[in-house]
């Protein structure tokens, strides 16, 4: 849970939330700079999770309210999920 809406293609555009990422996906994205500063820590969490046997992890804004709860129980979910 952080203060992001979660992994955003443009850092500065939240309408640019990437809803899904493969933990394969992660270096390239380093590459491009989609991932960088802040986000290098939460991610690498996320991706060393999954690598450690947990299904799936995710990134998701703190700042809504019940975002855990609508994280679990809607298909859409509300942040980043890593696989």
């Amino acid at each position: 849970m952080t203060d992001i809406k979660g992994l955003l293609a443009d850092k500065n555009d939240e309408s640019t939330l990437i809803p899904e990422v493969n933990v394969s996906e992660v270096p390239s994205l380093k590459m491009q700079g989609i991932i960088s500063g802040g986000m290098i820590p939460k991610i690498d969490c996320c991706v060393e999770a999954v690598r450690r046997g947990v299904a799936k992890t995710c990134i998701i804004d703190g700042r809504v309210a019940h975002s855990i709860l609508i994280e679990i129980l809607s298909n859409e979910g509300v942040g980043t999920l890593f696989h």
